[in-house]
């Protein structure tokens, strides 16, 4: 099996810690201010080291991909959630949630190209939730008509109110490592 090597290109902060992390025992002016952050596009948690004066907010969005980046020295690397801050996990729900509305599309064309992972379980299944009543509901219904937007799932399905909302629960349990399935997270 081959793996692919993803790459973040932009990055939004989740919490800056100009002094480094508490329970660093280095001596204070050998830490470096970190910023932990969360990728935009795969929603991979990561460990950043800004440039010297440089200082980052939560909610920034930074780039780090190739070429010159105004901010960001380098990335440290991925961090698991057990690591994150409390401040960078209470902001995390909220910014996976407008990380999903910029993206409406991405995620309807989850909804509208979900198929099956083996011959007992589909996709639709690994959301929070969602059994084989909502399953059949979902595939029935995009069979009549694809999926437009978020509404429409919601006018149309009604054992579905809030499909954002069961898009976020599934992002945070896939970065929480829940389950060994991975839809949305790389």
């Amino acid at each position: 099996m081959i793996t692919e090597h993803v790459r973040e290109e932009y990055a939004v902060v989740l919490d800056y810690l100009q002094n480094g992390y508490i329970l660093d025992q280095r001596p204070s002016h050998k830490k470096t201010p970190i910023a932990q952050a969360i990728g935009k596009e795969h929603f991979i948690l990561l460990e950043i080291i800004p440039k010297k004066g440089q200082f980052m907010q939560p909610y920034e969005e930074v780039y780090m991909g190739e070429g010159k980046r105004n901010k960001v020295h380098h990335i440290t690397g991925r961090i698991p959630f057990t690591k994150l801050t409390e401040t960078a996990k209470t902001e995390l729900n909220y910014i996976i949630k407008k990380l999903i509305e910029s993206k409406e599309q991405k995620f309807i064309e989850f909804f509208n190209r979900a198929g099956p992972i083996n011959t007992r379980r589909h996709q639709f299944e690994l959301l929070p939730g969602i059994g084989k009543k909502h399953m059949w509901e979902l595939i029935n219904t995009r069979e009549e008509k694809k999926f437009e937007n978020f509404a429409d799932i919601k006018s149309r399905v009604k054992l579905i109110p809030n499909p954002e909302k069961l898009i976020v629960e599934r992002i945070l349990a896939e970065i929480q490592g829940k389950d060994r399935h991975k839809i949305f997270v790389r």
